[in-house]
């Protein structure tokens, strides 16, 4: 029986792999994304990470692909209430139509309904802060959907700990959801954007923590390993920035590690966030069927304190 991770003070439980919904309309179609939405729930995973916005980078797209495959392979499988459905608001979708202001966040709720052909979303994240909105306009808005029963539970994403923080008190004091789960960007090679405060916070208030960005855009994968390599995805642009002697050294330390745990170096990283204080669960994606059953591995690796300790030592914030 897979483990269950509780997400905050709420009712949700995960299983400890969060499946990306990014590349679903972008590197992967409608019938490989239901491939491999079919696998990793046949792997006993069940949280389905996905977006608005999503994928409205690739050329033609216009937003709102993923949450659409994702809303026909539910109607095809009737496997709703065997998963968990976290989607955002917030990042732009065009002109006029970003953050989080109440008219805003009804609308795309609405418009994520749709696509995903359900009337509730389990975890329904702010994408990004809204500076321009009073925080306590978006958490009474969350308070309405809620009570309508259109969400079950909030989360933020990339919140800085003072929002964060100011989030959580206004909550208490006004008697509104509080957002019960970070998403942060966190992993072997970007750890100090979230070990420097935010980790401290989600411990001491029981926030569920799903790192994003957990294999480093693939680069913890191991098959970036010189330029030429960026000719293997759509999606290597965004690995360039880890080519360096520090992200060697990490690479190196997964090569070492994964033999000794006859693992693979994508296994090693997402074993490694399993172990970090405060995490429910990484939230990592695949554009394959055949990638789910390497990365549902990485839940049951057990990495012994030496090992976790050379990982530490190869990633090493320059706060620590």
């Amino acid at each position: 029986m897979m483990e269950k991770r509780q997400i905050g003070h709420s009712s949700l439980r995960i299983a400890p792999w969060v499946l990306g919904g990014n590349v679903f309309g972008w590197t992967a179609d409608e019938k490989t994304s239901h491939a491999i939405l079919d696998e990793f729930v046949a792997a006993e995973f069940n949280c389905i990470d996905t977006a608005n916005v999503y994928s409205r980078w690739k050329a033609g797209n216009k937003g709102g692909e993923s949450e659409t495959i994702i809303g026909n392979w539910l109607k095809k499988t009737g496997k709703r209430s065997d998963v968990i459905i976290a989607t955002k608001v917030g990042m732009e979708m065009g002109a006029d139509k970003k953050g989080l202001k109440r008219n805003y966040i009804i609308q795309e709720v609405e418009a994520s309904l749709k696509r995903l052909q359900t009337d509730y979303i389990d975890l329904y994240f702010s994408h990004q802060d809204d500076f321009d909105t009073p925080l306590l306009e978006t958490l009474d808005t969350y308070a309405t959907l809620i009570k309508e029963g259109k969400v079950r539970a909030i989360g933020a994403s990339n919140f800085s700990p003072d929002r964060l923080t100011e989030s959580l008190i206004l909550s208490m004091k006004y008697d509104y959801p509080r957002y019960e789960c970070l998403q942060p960007e966190y992993n072997l090679y970007e750890r100090s954007g979230f070990e420097k405060e935010l980790q401290e916070i989600c411990i001491d208030k029981q926030i569920g923590v799903v790192p994003y960005y957990s294999l480093a855009s693939g680069f913890l994968t191991g098959k970036y390993r010189t330029e030429k390599d960026f000719e293997k995805s759509a999606r290597s642009g965004g690995v360039k920035r880890f080519m360096n002697d520090k992200g060697n050294r990490i690479l190196a330390t997964l090569d070492e590690v994964a033999v000794l745990h006859n693992a693979t170096p994508a296994q090693i990283a997402l074993a490694w966030l399993l172990v970090q204080p405060g995490i429910t669960a990484p939230i990592a994606s695949v554009s394959k069927p055949e990638q789910v059953q390497e990365l549902a591995k990485a839940a049951t690796l057990i990495l012994d304190i030496t090992t976790i300790a050379k990982l530490n030592a190869a990633g090493k914030p320059v706060h620590a």
